[in-house]
């Protein structure tokens, strides 16, 4: 078979890459840039590349292009380090999302500045006690008053935010009927971070990254406008929503770029031909990128069965934990140092806990996919 791509998506990879090296030449740090990369100006870079909303319809003013061509640009972005971080939440998920379950009127006050690029979004779903468990989550909104039309009151908190200090927006996960049951009872919420009530706490990290956030909820007050969806419906709109968030590109090449520098030096130095187990684990993970990448595209062609996205995330978060394993390998005492090794390791092990841990991602692949026994 040919996995080759195309001229014309093959041209726009490389535009996607050049485009990326020139923007990441003065960075230090290019690894997690999906997360850690926030940049103001390079929103503006995309969108006059046509680059955000690539897949949105034309009639909401996105691209109309096919979700291959979306594959390729980001693939090659986040390989090259690109930061995507300012945009990256409300393109991969909310302008889907919204598309999908939300109102004329959300779509229309929306999809334009995410297409745009001029606001941020996080996502409200993890709570310290409810984190990939989200039939747990506490976060409850109450309805001000018995009239339809009111406005809905938030309080309680969420954790693990990710870029939550730079958003604009919180696509908000609460508890709206407190008597239902655990999966049942939750809906979903358009929530201003800048409303009173809102107090955003950043998270220092071992890395120094501070891109996880807790977000405390005090009396806030929401529209009734502002919910998506149906309420107290809102558990398969998160299941569809985790399918943008755990089956695409950014599981698997967050680090690619600190990999292909590490492979570099190793060939420079000569240890690539005489280091016989390095070149054996080298081989491993030029296989297992090929394999990741297929199961994305699967995603990406709709060819994946439904929840098949545990499967892609537990593969390619545990490749990039094995990624960084190799770099820190090739890079012997120095790895000790601080800098982009020394950081991407303590980093790992992040990749198998964010997005839902491996353990539930198995779990689920056990019970959804293959129909094994609790």
């Amino acid at each position: 078979m040919d996995f080759s791509l195309s001229p014309e998506l093959q041209e726009l990879s490389d535009l996607a890459r050049q485009v990326a090296r020139e923007t990441t030449a003065s960075l230090d740090v290019t690894e997690d840039s999906w997360l850690r990369g926030v940049d103001h100006q390079f929103p503006k870079i995309m969108a006059e590349h046509g680059w955000l909303g690539m897949c949105l319809p034309t009639e909401w003013g996105g691209g109309g292009r096919s979700p291959l061509e979306r594959f390729v640009v980001v693939e090659a972005l986040i390989s090259e380090g690109a930061p995507l971080a300012t945009t990256w939440f409300a393109d991969r998920q909310i302008g889907p999302t919204l598309l999908q379950f939300g109102t004329d009127e959300q779509r229309h006050r929306f999809l334009p500045d995410i297409i745009a690029g001029t606001s941020s979004w996080c996502v409200g779903m993890s709570e310290p006690d409810a984190g990939s468990d989200v039939a747990s989550l506490r976060t409850r909104a109450d309805r001000d008053g018995s009239d339809p039309d009111a406005d809905w009151i938030v309080n309680g908190s969420k954790v693990w935010t990710s870029g939550a200090a730079e958003s604009d927006w919180c696509y908000l996960i609460a508890r709206t009927d407190q008597d239902a049951a655990p999966h049942a009872g939750l809906s979903e919420f358009i929530v201003d971070l800048h409303a009173p009530g809102v107090d955003v706490r950043p998270i220092r990290d071992m890395t120094d990254d501070r891109h996880f956030c807790e977000v405390l909820f005090t009396d806030v007050r929401v529209p009734a406008s502002m919910m998506v969806g149906t309420e107290n419906a809102a558990f398969k709109q998160i299941m569809r929503q985790m399918e943008h968030e755990r089956g695409g590109i950014d599981r698997l090449v967050s680090n690619r770029r600190l990999y292909l520098d590490a492979v570099g030096a190793a060939r420079v130095s000569g240890r690539l031909a005489s280091d016989h187990v390095l070149r054996d684990e080298f081989a491993r993970l030029e296989g297992g990128y090929r394999i990741g990448r297929m199961l994305v595209l699967r995603e990406v062609l709709g060819q994946a069965p439904q929840g098949f996205s545990a499967v892609t995330k537990t593969w390619c978060t545990e490749f990039e934990q094995r990624v960084a394993r190799f770099c820190a390998s090739v890079a012997g005492p120095d790895a000790m140092i601080w800098g982009r090794t020394a950081r991407n390791i303590c980093y790992a092990p992040g990749y198998t806990i964010m997005g839902g841990t491996t353990q539930i991602l198995r779990n689920i692949v056990g019970e959804r996919i293959l129909g094994l026994p609790r």
